[in-house]
C-alpha cells in the first residue's frame, strides 16, 4: 500500500519534534544536574557541619553500594570506562562530522527548499551531539561532588585525632629524619630484593593494604569499615606520564595506582587512595594516614614503604632548610637502600616533559579550587604531621 506524501511529511514533522523534544530534555537534564552540582559545593563550603554530615551519613552510602559493586571486579573500571568514553566520544564526533558532510554536499543538488530541509537537519544533529555532551558531562560532574567535591570541606583527619601539626624547628625536623633513616636502615634488610638490589613485592599487596588500613581503623574509628581492594592500572603509562602514582575515581568509587613505578611506592600509595575512600581527601592528610596505615601495620614491606616515604618528604624540607643537616642525615642512610632511590628517579626521569607539566599545573589549580591553597604544595605538609607525630611520642 502506497503511503500518501502528505502523510510521510506529517510522519517526518512528527519524529523531527520528538527528537527536538528528547534533545531538550537531555539538555535541561544535564544542566539540572551540574546546577545541583554547584549548589551542593557552595552549600557544603558555607553550611558549617554539612559537609562532615555527609561524609559521615551519606557517602558511605555511596562506599558501600557502588565500591562493593566495584569492588567485585578484578580491574579498575574506572580505566576501562575511561577507555570506552574517549573511543565514544570520538566514535561520535567523527559520525556527527561525517553525516554533516554528506548532507553539505547532497545540499548542491537540492532545490531550495530542499537545501532548507537539510540545513535544519544538520542543525538538528549538532543540537543532538551537544545535548548528548552536556548530559554526560551532568553526571559525570555530580557524581564527583557527590563523592568527592563535599568531603573536601568536612572537618580534617588532623582534628578529628587530634594530631595538630605546630611550628618546628629546623633541629626537631632534623631529629624526626635520623628517626626515620632508623626505621628505613633497619626494615632495609627485611624486604625482598631482586639481583640488582632493589625492593619487591610479594603477591597480595592489595589484600594487605585493606588490612592494614583496616588494622588502623581499630586505633582511629573514622578510619573503620568496609574497603575495596585497591586496584593497579592495566595500562599505568597514562599516570606515569603525568608524574602520579595513584589516582581515586569517584564516578566508581575506586583507589588506583601506578603498576608500573617501583614497588616501595606501591604499599603507601595503596594505603593514601584508600583512605579517599573514608571521606579524607585533603593530600597531605591522606599521606600521613598512609604512613600511619603502612608503618604500622605488621609487615615489613609496609612499614618499609612507609617510613622511605616518609623519609623522602621529611628530608626534601630539610634540604630546603638546612642543607648542612640534611647532608649529615644523608650520609647514614644504609647502602641497601641506595638502588631502590635510583630505581626511583630513573623511572620518572623517563616521564618528564610537557605533559608531565601540563598535569601538574591542572592538578596545582584542582587541589586551590577545593580549598588546598597550596597546591600540589599541600602533598608535602605531610611532614608538618609526622613531625607532630613524633613529637607526641607516638613515633618514639
Amino acid at each position: 500500500m502506497r503511503q500518501d506524501r502528505n502523510t510521510r511529511q506529517d510522519t517526518t514533522t512528527n519524529q523531527d519534534i520528538s527528537k527536538k523534544h528528547k534533545d531538550k530534555r537531555k539538555a535541561i537534564t544535564g544542566c539540572a544536574l551540574l546546577a545541583a552540582g554547584i549548589v551542593l559545593t557552595i552549600l557544603a563550603r558555607s553550611v558549617e557541619g554539612l559537609a562532615q554530615w555527609y561524609s559521615t551519613h551519606v557517602y558511605p552510602v555511596w562506599v558501600n553500594m557502588l565500591g562493593r559493586l566495584m569492588g567485585m571486579f578484578p580491574f579498575s573500571v574506572a580505566e576501562i570506562l575511561l577507555y570506552l568514553f574517549l573511543l565514544a566520544l570520538l566514535l561520535s564526533a567523527g559520525r556527527l562530522m561525517v553525516r554533516l558532510a554528506r548532507r553539505r554536499c547532497g545540499r548542491r543538488k537540492k532545490s531550495p527548499d530542499g537545501r532548507e530541509k537539510k540545513v535544519q537537519a544538520g542543525k538538528q544533529l549538532v543540537s543532538c551531539w551537544f545535548s548528548g555532551l552536556l548530559l554526560a558531562a551532568g553526571i559525570l560532574y555530580f557524581l564527583y561532588v557527590a563523592c568527592c567535591g563535599i568531603n573536601y570541606y568536612r572537618t580534617s583527619f588532623s582534628e578529628s585525632s587530634g594530631i595538630v601539626a605546630e611550628e618546628y624547628t629546623v633541629g626537631e625536623l632534623t631529629e624526626v629524619c635520623q628517626w626515620l633513616t632508623a626505621e628505613v636502615n633497619d626494615l632495609s634488610s627485611q624486604v625482598e630484593r631482586d639481583d640488582d638490589g632493589i625492593m619487591r613485592t610479594d603477591d597480595g599487596v592489595q589484600e594487605r593494604a585493606v588490612k592494614a588500613m583496616q588494622a588502623l581503623g581499630e586505633t582511629y574509628p573514622e578510619l573503620s569499615g568496609y574497603y575495596p581492594e585497591p586496584k593497579g592500572l592495566f595500562n599505568p603509562w597514562i599516570l606515569s606520564v603525568q608524574q602520579l602514582s595513584g589516582i581515586y575515581s569517584p564516578f566508581t568509587i575506586e583507589a588506583n595506582y601506578n603498576s608500573g613505578m617501583v614497588d616501595y611506592n606501591i604499599p603507601f600509595t595503596a594505603c593514601h587512595e584508600l583512605s579517599h575512600l573514608k571521606s579524607f581527601m585533603q593530600e597531605q592528610e591522606a599521606n600521613f594516614i598512609a604512613f600511619l596505615a603502612s608503618t604500622s601495620y605488621e609487615d615489613p614491606e609496609f612499614q618499609y614503604s612507609g617510613y622511605l616515604l616518609g623519609w623522602i618528604y621529611c628530608m626534601n624540607v630539610l634540604y630546603d632548610a638546612d642543607y648542612e643537616s640534611w647532608q649529615e642525615v644523608r650520609e647514614g642512610l644504609a647502602a641497601a637502600v641506595e638502588p631502590d632511590l635510583k630505581e626511583n628517579n630513573g623511572f620518572w626521569a623517563r616521564y618528564d616533559g610537557r605533559v608531565a607539566e601540563v598535569a601538574d599545573q591542572v592538578n596545582d589549580r584542582y587541589l586551590q579550587a577545593n580549598g588546598q591553597e597550596e597546591g600540589v604544595k599541600s602533598y608535602d605538609r605531610m611532614v608538618d604531621l609526622i613531625v607532630a607525630y613524633y613529637q607526641g611520642g607516638k613515633g618514639k
